[in-house]
């Protein structure tokens, strides 16, 4: 038996030095220290040994079990220290770009426009999406027949409700009237919706700002000079525009501004429908029904209103040509903004 253990001592001194990866060191351990292992094989035998001779081979086996144990556990420590030593990545790859992303076109227009503003005194309202038939077409005047409210124009939750998607940020000027005594002078950027056909120009979603002031003694030559002071700091002190009469039924009087046409210079091309000028907003002086319907008295207080299209003024400010570009989500296009 003392033969067996130092044969067995010999056997695990010549295999502990090739124990290199963890792999080594478990099939070291399931031969020679698991319950089947031969280690534990000899203990077993122990039984077997003469009174005389097992005090001496007892010992044997105890000090080549600590010898083995002692030796694993000291290969052990020194794999899983190895491990943690190599690090998680690769060091000699080559670094990794980073993509900085940036703000929609259209969001960048809506801000810089409403920094002009407030830089002017106004203050920002909003309103909500889904509005009902009176903010959006009764107090603002509309006629029960105006062809505005034709389903081919709206587009209605329910065809025998009121509830509809608005088609201006209007319906926020009658709140704000309503909620608020004059002096006001607020804008209302936001969502609208109107079912109409897609194309190179319009859009069945699209962003509004509009504007609203209202005070004593206001007049239509402080609407021009708000709007050519806007159209100067957003356009350039070289951009070319002009007022042309035109009809709202909640302003009177209305005209609507127009700028020369960013793609042919003023030539004529299918953006501006060969006029040389391309509309970018409406606007007027609030109409004294629109006034009494919130509870202003148009005898004490007059006020302007405008509204611009945001697609429209982001295709002058990019020089884009066609106003679908913006929502196709083509990177080539947004990641130039």
């Amino acid at each position: 038996m003392i033969n067996e253990i130092n044969s067995l001592r010999a056997e695990i001194a010549v295999k502990l030095p090739g124990i290199k990866t963890s792999n080594d060191l478990e099939n070291f351990r399931l031969e020679y220290l698991v319950k089947k292992g031969k280690l534990t094989g000899l203990f077993d035998r122990l039984k077997d040994v003469s009174k005389e001779d097992k005090p001496v081979v007892g010992k044997e086996l105890n000090l080549l079990r600590q010898f083995t144990e002692t030796e694993f556990n000291s290969l052990k420590d020194k794999l899983e220290d190895s491990a943690e030593s190599v690090p998680d990545i690769d060091l000699t790859l080559p670094g990794r770009r980073n993509f900085t992303g940036s703000k929609h076109p259209v969001l960048q227009t809506i801000q810089g426009m409403v920094d002009i503003f407030q830089s002017m005194g106004f203050t920002v309202a909003e309103g909500p999406d889904i509005e009902d038939g009176y903010h959006n077409f009764d107090a603002l005047n509309f006629p029960p027949d105006h062809p505005a409210r034709d389903m081919q124009d709206t587009f209605f939750i329910k065809s025998d409700s009121e509830l509809l998607l608005r088609t201006h940020t209007s319906p926020v000027q009658i709140r704000v009237m309503k909620s608020q005594k004059p002096p006001i002078r607020c804008i209302m950027p936001g969502r609208v919706y109107r079912n109409e056909s897609i194309n190179a120009r319009s859009l069945a979603e699209f962003h509004q700002i509009e504007g609203l002031y209202i005070n004593k003694k206001v007049t239509f030559a402080e609407l021009k000079g708000t709007l050519m002071t806007f159209a100067k700091k957003m356009y350039g002190d070289d951009s070319k525009f002009r007022f042309r009469p035109s009809f709202f039924p909640f302003t009177e009087p209305s005209a609507e501004l127009d700028m020369s046409c960013f793609l042919c210079k003023g030539k004529g091309c299918r953006i501006c429908k060969q006029s040389g000028w391309l509309e970018i907003l409406g606007c007027g002086m609030v109409h004294p029904n629109v006034l009494s319907e919130c509870g202003i008295d148009p005898d004490e207080y007059s006020g302007y209103a405008f509204g611009f299209g945001i697609e429209r003024v982001t295709l002058l400010r990019t020089g884009m040509d066609d106003i679908r570009l913006l929502y196709e989500n083509d990177i080539r296009v947004l990641e130039q903004f």
